[in-house]
């Protein structure tokens, strides 16, 4: 007769056979039973573990990381009790480091887990800790301390260690340091090892997950390099290798490609690659990124607060999020809002020793002092930051701050200052595959200089809005047109010229969006289904956000119930927000937001450029040709065309 000690044991086996192939809900029924019958014969210990599994279950296979750290929490309560024991350091380490948001709580667990792996002589568990305590102490600002541990965290993984899912989670952790960090060399040095060790591949399993998010810190860096076109094929081939092997979507390389579409413009395509991915620290910068460009500064504050409440003294984190909040009262008109943003900014970021990060953050300061109209002292600092920036290997950024100084400079009344520092900012861009703003491009025209990228043509045909409507020009031809979604719509695609625009992106932009989250709106979301408007849209991401705020303070108080409740809607409303964009693995329907979208978006460009054809016939010509339309819009100039459109602001 078997005991019930056999029998979870069993569950365990057939648990794990359920995990090899793809059959989640019956390793969740398996590890459940485990759970049951080893409390049930009073195993703490091995019943602290079946929780840990079940937790990386519900993070990994099924995403709900609010179950999961119920699961990671309840394993750590079964054994703290207990006289010490190997099973309590490996709960403790249970969770992804990246996934534990206070860099506190994480050296916390990770010292216990060390002082265990050290006592009990276990080599894959002392690997682990290694890694996660430097995590935790790289976030905190204690970047020589963590970069030790996590070297030693390394060589364990590419020597002596032999459990390969230890080995995965700690490269994860040293992986997330070096992304923060920019820390692209030490990232690199040790993937080749690793890689050698068959740890990173394209295999499914540790080996896909762990390339991919090499991939992702590549990328990256190719970003900073403005090789933005090599950097997206990077991240596309990996998500799609991911895929192609693993039953769950991209994780990393989808996050980074989301912060490569908000630097080409691409918002929409953004939004969709972070869907439902916020609730993770990891995807909530840039969200809060996302919603500050959109201009939606409620959305932007509440979700860069959520993400600080959430941190702890995480410095490096911090830093970026108080840039997004900086940035996004200076776009609000709340000058002194962003002034003390910026001062904590400063108190959080004193002595870190990351380039790039000190950079941005002079960025902000000079922002903040060009507000309240100290202009000089704005081109001080950005000059600063320009002189300790390393001479080599950040282009882009150095682009940046060149053309802040143009922006101050231009609005201090220095024309000659601004002319020479946009020359030197188009001198840094050359050769780079980079996508400069509508905004940035007027600015070097309003200075006298040329953009990167665009070529003379003989002639220029202008489109200028006023209160009036619309006014086209080329040569001596001059016509008024009446204003219309349809030329509004060209607008935005021509202030970009080469940049696919999603069409629901478009209808955001043109239509504008209601971001009060008021009740009335809060009440369209029960059946608003997939005929979501913008204006609908706009009132799932703030109920979603309201959503994880909640999730947030009910497990911080133990209200686990609650949390999963909350947990459980806000899926629901992630779904609906994923099908509004064609999203989720179904096909289009008719009736979805995208389908129509993109049918309105077409017929109202078209009418547009009919009319442009009709009042300018030879520039409406070259335009009706460049112009592509369809669920992705773009115009898209050719380098012989005979007119060059622009938008005038």
């Amino acid at each position: 007769m078997k005991t019930i000690g056999h029998d979870a044991g069993a569950q365990l086996a057939l648990a794990e056979r359920a995990l090899e192939t793809g059959e989640v809900d019956h390793a969740r029924e398996h590890l459940s039973a485990a759970v049951r019958e080893f409390t049930a014969v009073g195993d703490r210990r091995q019943a602290a573990l079946a929780c840990a599994r079940l937790g990386d279950l519900f993070a990994h296979a099924i995403g709900n990381l609010t179950a999961a750290r119920s699961w990671f929490g309840r394993a750590i309560q079964l054994v703290e009790t207990e006289p010490p024991c190997i099973e309590q350091g490996w709960v403790a380490v249970a969770a992804l480091g990246c996934d534990v948001d206070d860099p506190t709580v994480l050296l916390a667990r990770s010292e216990l887990a060390l002082d265990r792996a050290r006592q009990f002589g276990d080599v894959n568990l002392e690997m682990l800790a290694l890694a996660n305590a430097g995590l935790a102490h790289v976030q905190a600002g204690r970047l020589v301390e963590g970069r030790e541990q996590l070297d030693e965290a390394m060589a364990l993984a590419s020597g002596p260690a032999d459990d390969v899912e230890a080995a995965g989670k700690s490269v994860c952790s040293f992986l997330t340091a070096c992304y923060y960090t920019a820390d692209f060399h030490r990232a690199g040095t040790w993937a080749d090892i690793l890689r050698g060790r068959g740890l990173i591949g394209t295999t499914a399993g540790v080996p896909v997950f762990l390339g991919n998010h090499c991939d992702s810190v590549h990328a990256t860096a190719l970003s900073e390099l403005g090789r933005w076109v090599e950097a997206e094929a990077v991240l596309v081939r990996a998500i799609d290798a991911f895929e192609a092997c693993m039953s769950v979507p991209s994780w990393h390389p989808a996050i980074a490609l989301a912060e490569l579409r908000m630097r080409q413009g691409r918002l929409a395509d953004a939004e969709m690659l972070l869907l439902g991915k916020d609730g993770h620290l990891q995807a909530l910068l840039p969200a809060a990124r996302l919603h500050q460009i959109r201009g939606d500064h409620d959305l932007a504050r509440a979700t860069a607060t959520r993400g600080l409440r959430a941190i702890g003294d995480d410095r490096l984190r911090a830093a970026e999020l108080l840039a997004v909040l900086v940035d996004t009262e200076l776009d609000a008109g709340d000058a002194d809002a962003a002034a003390r943003a910026c001062d904590e900014l400063a108190a959080r970021a004193d002595q870190l020793d990351v380039p790039g990060l000190q950079a941005r953050i002079a960025a902000s300061r000079a922002r903040v002092l060009a507000a309240r109209n100290e202009v000089a002292a704005a081109i001080g600092t950005v000059e600063g930051a320009l002189d300790r920036l390393p001479p080599t290997g950040m282009p882009v950024l150095r682009a940046t701050l060149l053309l802040d100084l143009v922006q101050h400079h231009d609005r201090a009344g220095n024309r000659a200052a601004a002319t020479v520092e946009a020359r030197s900012a188009v001198a840094t861009l050359s050769g780079l595959d980079v996508v400069l703003p509508a905004a940035t491009v007027a600015l070097l025209e309003r200075v006298g200089v040329t953009a990167p990228g665009i070529r003379p043509a003989a002639l220029t045909a202008t489109l200028r809005r006023d209160e009036r409507g619309w006014v086209a020009e080329c040569a001596t031809t001059r016509s008024r047109l009446r204003d219309t979604k349809g030329l509004r719509y060209l607008a935005e695609l021509l202030r970009q010229p080469g940049i696919e625009r999603h069409a629901l992106d478009l209808v955001d932009r043109v239509e504008g969006m209601a971001v009060d989250g008021t009740a009335a709106e809060r009440r369209r979301l029960g059946d608003a289904g997939e005929l979501l408007d913008a204006t609908a849209r706009s009132a799932y991401r703030h109920r979603i956000e309201a959503l994880r705020g909640e999730i947030d303070d009910a497990l911080a108080t133990g209200a686990e119930e609650r949390a999963q409740a909350r947990q459980t809607e806000l899926d629901v409303l992630v779904d609906q927000l994923a099908q509004a964009f064609g999203l989720g693995g179904r096909a289009r329907r008719a009736s979805s937001a995208a389908e129509r979208a993109r049918l309105n978006v077409t017929r109202a460009l078209r009418s547009a450029t009919a009319a442009l054809g009709e009042a300018l016939p030879e520039a409406g010509t070259v335009l009706d040709r460049r112009l592509r339309t369809g669920l992705y819009c773009a115009y898209e100039p050719g380098d012989g065309d005979e007119v060059r459109w622009i938008v005038q602001s």
